[in-house]
């Protein structure tokens, strides 16, 4: 596997590294060792399945605070989404600031979020399908949310015909500082 840092501390794009042969390929998506290897959390407790029928869908941004602070791997399996890790640590380096990157069943690459980290996804094709592996299980009292559209921190999302957001996801306040 290679692991790509991205302008977020913490926030690191997955690569497999396929063998292939006449049938396809073969490779790992996760290996505890090289995981260790580079810090990164190494212990999963939940796996999450989101299907999504319309292209323009989007979802976020979310993150659970503590003591059920999550780390994401999100790997799109079906289909293309833009995926966005927002920075939300008042004591990082990138407080506010943001990553996105494209994951599709094609690139097979996955966006590895760090705690204190909120995360969010716009589809780019219908049919998209994303897997995660958390690090804690869901806790509804720990849930928390921002706008994505948010000026403080600027995501520029790409444009899409429409898009499809919950009530939830564009009801949350501005960010305050």
């Amino acid at each position: 596997m290679k692991f790509i840092a991205t302008n977020i501390e913490g926030v690191i794009v997955v690569e497999i590294e396929p063998r292939l042969d006449e049938r396809g390929f073969f490779s790992r998506s996760f290996c505890y060792h090289e995981f260790s290897a580079q810090g990164l959390q190494t212990q999963f407790l939940q796996a999450n399945i989101s299907f999504n029928h319309d292209a323009g869908t989007l979802r976020g941004m979310h993150w659970q605070e503590a003591p059920h602070s999550e780390v994401k791997m999100v790997r799109c399996t079906r289909g293309r989404i833009y995926d966005v890790a927002l920075d939300l640590r008042r004591d990082s380096p990138t407080y506010l600031q943001w990553s996105g990157i494209e994951l599709s069943a094609e690139n097979a690459r996955a966006l590895y979020i760090p705690e204190g980290c909120a995360h969010g996804y716009l589809t780019l094709t219908p049919g998209a399908e994303i897997h995660y592996l958390v690090s804690t299980c869901y806790s509804p009292t720990h849930e928390r949310g921002a706008r994505w559209d948010d000026p403080a921190f600027g995501i520029e999302w790409p444009q899409v015909p429409k898009h499809i957001i919950s009530s939830r996801d564009d009801s949350h306040p501005l960010w305050q500082p």
